[in-house]
């Protein structure tokens, strides 16, 4: 099995994106096959990961998928590899509201088998790291935190009080890493710019990440941690067989710099369902696919491009004549935007007759849904998990019937279905369920 780190920290902030992403790039450099990994429903990260490692970062979310899922998604996409790194998210003990473990760092190191590397953030701190480590390792007994990495360290001087404070924790410090504003990537409402926006500011980064990495991380005892997990015993999860002979619908898929929110198994369970995925970018292509018979269009900042994508006409115009002619038409949280009439006052595809617009408020956590309405991605009754992560509002339209009833943590109708169209804010992981990505490609070719 796959030697493997899950890369935690006691807090968000602390650095775990830095050395998770850091540790990636190293490694990768030094001629080792990395599977780069992310806790939780997170878009942003997984795409800083794929950089460094060169293959798709991949998100493992118990919550989402359900906890017997985690492991099999995680030896589907280290099959082959020679190291995966597994970035947490928020504290490594956090996870869905009210529910206690679940969907947290720590629930995810258990079902991985996996040895944790503690991120601290030492700036404020020095003999007090020491009672900071020792309650996060002796917490839960069967989380191991098998090393720590101190983050912001000011000075020779407090890296080695550091050092002398954690001598007496039995915690070994794998590595010690400085300010270094320069590897940081800018943020704005929704976290980090995504790669797709920033690509070659994001190589130079990444490469830096490593190099700060390689200078203040051991390595060797990094890898030697990651080889002493034990057997996993985990089958890989199969998207399925691939659908045999015949014509594959296209499926035209919406990417670039304005929806590049997206989980890799998704096109692979489209592909296995006997679809061709095609890959476009509503912000330059100004026509659908040659012979696209569904779309999808995921998550992403069309509040950013909201000019660019009204002005590209032509393709809003190809959008809207394919949902009009009953065409299957998925689209999430950003997809949803496109759709509407208008955006912050900027012409959309107006297939929903709904207009959008950014908001102050954050709408953001898990979500339990069950369809409302029959639609090309479910059948009605269908019940998802899914997260909502936003800034903008939709208004209430006409035309349409919701998609999803939400059961918890609030009662409440969201999203559209509209002949061929399911609309709404709802990101679902397609792997919980994969009837809904056979059901979307046999509405293709109906």
């Amino acid at each position: 099995m796959v030697a493997r780190l899950v890369v935690a920290a006691p807090s968000s902030g602390s650095g775990k994106t830095t050395v998770a992403t850091g540790l990636m790039a190293a490694f990768t450099a030094a001629g080792l096959a990395v599977s780069p990994h992310k806790v939780g429903p997170d878009y942003i990260d997984p795409g800083y990961h794929a950089l460094a490692t060169g293959r798709p970062g991949r998100n493992l979310d118990a919550y989402l998928c359900g906890p017997d899922m985690v492991a099999p998604l995680f030896a589907h996409g280290a099959r082959g590899c020679d190291l995966a790194v597994v970035e947490g998210v928020m504290g490594l003990y956090d996870g869905a509201s009210g529910q206690g473990e679940l969907a947290s760092t720590a629930q995810v190191s258990k079902l991985l088998r996996a040895p944790v590397v503690l991120v601290v953030d030492a700036s404020s701190q020095s003999r007090s790291v020491a009672a900071l480590v020792h309650g996060f390792a002796s917490w839960d007994p069967e989380v191991r935190i098998g090393g720590v990495i101190l983050n912001k360290v000011g000075s020779a001087r407090h890296e080695e009080l550091l050092r002398e404070a954690l001598d007496e924790s039995g915690v070994p410090v794998l590595g010690a890493l400085g300010r270094a504003p320069q590897v940081r990537a800018p943020s704005r409402h929704l976290g980090l710019v995504p790669v797709a926006e920033r690509r070659a500011e994001a190589v130079d980064s990444v490469a830096a990440l490593a190099a700060q990495v390689r200078e203040g991380c051991d390595l060797d005892a990094l890898l030697a941690l990651a080889r002493s997990a034990p057997t996993l015993g985990a089958e890989p999860w199969d998207p399925g067989p691939a659908a045999a002979g015949g014509t594959r619908p296209v499926v035209a898929v919406a990417g670039g710099a304005a929806f590049s929110f997206s989980y890799a198994e998704h096109a692979e369970l489209l592909e296995a369902a006997g679809a061709e995925v095609v890959t476009f970018d509503p912000l330059h292509d100004e026509e659908l696919p040659p012979g696209t018979a569904g779309l999808v269009i995921g998550g992403g900042f069309p509040e950013v491009y909201a000019p660019e994508l009204s002005a590209n006409e032509p393709l809003r115009k190809a959008v809207a004549e394919l949902a009009l002619s009953g065409a299957p038409v998925a689209a999430e949280c950003a997809g949803l935007l496109y759709l509407t009439r208008e955006l912050d006052g900027k012409p959309m595809c107006g297939v929903l007759d709904t207009h959008s617009r950014m908001s102050e408020r954050l709408t953001l956590g898990y979500r339990e849904a069950v369809a409302v309405s029959d639609s090309s991605l479910a059948a009605a009754g269908t019940r998802m998990r899914g997260h909502e992560f936003h800034r903008t509002v939709v208004e209430p339209g006409a035309g349409a019937v919701a998609a999803w009833g939400m059961h918890a943590p609030e009662r409440r109708l969201e999203g559209f279905v509209q002949q061929g169209v399911h609309a709404s804010y709802l990101h679902t992981h397609w792997a919980a369920e994969p009837g809904i990505a056979r059901r979307f490609v046999e509405r293709c070719g109906a």
